[in-house]
């Protein structure tokens, strides 16, 4: 019986899709993909901090998972809610793609005063406030090929992106720059998969071997500073983890959607105590002046 893999409908969704089912493939596991429409997806026309709710693109994806219409989901993580459906796990992250912001059209000192910039994250609008308060921000929804043909149509002057979908869809040379990260912190997750299973059975045997243990901790201790900071995917949050031989390093950050006011900080420790250092983290940044910024956002 094949395994059925559970995904978005849009460009990035199903690559994203079909490359876990090429890796599953290639370890001797036949697979199918079924679409599920989210109800992120059905939303179009109205910005995703003005949505509400966590799960816009994972909760009927999730439902397909508990009902036994599919084995296995593929996400892009930072959609992904820090606390799971009882019954559902996160059964590998692959190895991370790119995590970084990127622009496409012009670079941000090349902009002129009052050019527009079209982002849907209220993370990355907030932060570009704050880099450079005289350009004028617009929220752009829809897939990243959407989005590029609304630039290229001159509705933006530039856009911001994740590095990691441009290049998976083979879009890298329209980038004009990565922003790193002490300019524009990623999101949480940001340019890692999700592969998303009931907590037992064939989609968790198969899937344990996409797992790439580095990307697993350094995720792991991102998700835990959002959880400690009670935040989902659509509120000026960033956070960004390393690991190499010395251990695993984090730092974070809350912003004013203004980009009036920030608190960032960093902590550092062994990689196998990630959601202890992300929880710390959060802690911490909410003790520093955090949580009036977060309580001033989800009025």
């Amino acid at each position: 019986m094949p395994l059925t893999i559970a995904s978005r409908g849009s460009q990035l969704a199903l690559w994203q899709a079909r490359w876990v089912s090429e890796r599953l493939t290639s370890l001797g596991h036949e697979c199918r993909i079924e679409i599920v429409k989210t109800t992120g997806d059905k939303i179009t026309d109205v910005p995703l901090a003005q949505v509400g709710g966590k799960g816009l693109f994972t909760k009927e994806i999730e439902e397909a998972l508990l009902d036994g219409r599919a084995h296995l989901a593929v996400h892009s993580l930072k959609d992904l809610p820090t606390e799971l459906p009882a019954g559902l796990a996160l059964a590998a992250v692959p190895e991370r793609e790119d995590p970084h912001d990127a622009v496409v059209g012009r670079k941000l000192v090349d902009l002129p005063a009052g050019a527009t910039v079209g982002t849907s994250s209220l993370r990355r609008a907030a932060q570009l406030r704050r880099l450079r308060p005289d350009l004028n921000i617009e929220s752009i929804r829809g897939n990243v090929d959407t989005r590029l043909r609304k630039l290229d149509e001159g509705r933006y002057d530039a856009i911001v992106l994740a590095a990691a979908g441009l290049n998976r869809l083979g879009w890298a040379g329209r980038i004009a720059e990565i922003l790193p990260a002490e300019m524009m912190c990623p999101a949480v997750g940001q340019g890692a998969l999700a592969v998303e299973t009931s907590s037992s059975g064939a989609g968790w045997d198969a899937c344990a071997a996409l797992d790439h243990a580095a990307t697993h901790s350094a995720v792991a201790a991102e998700r835990a500073f959002l959880r400690a900071l009670g935040g989902g995917c659509q509120v000026p949050i960033g956070a960004y983890a390393t690991v190499d031989d010395e251990g695993l390093h984090l730092v974070g950050l809350v912003i004013a959607p203004d980009g009036s006011a920030v608190v960032r900080g960093q902590r550092e420790g062994p990689a196998a105590e990630a959601e202890a250092i992300g929880a710390a983290l959060g802690a911490n940044l909410l003790a520093e002046g955090a949580r009036s910024i977060l309580e001033t956002t989800v009025q």
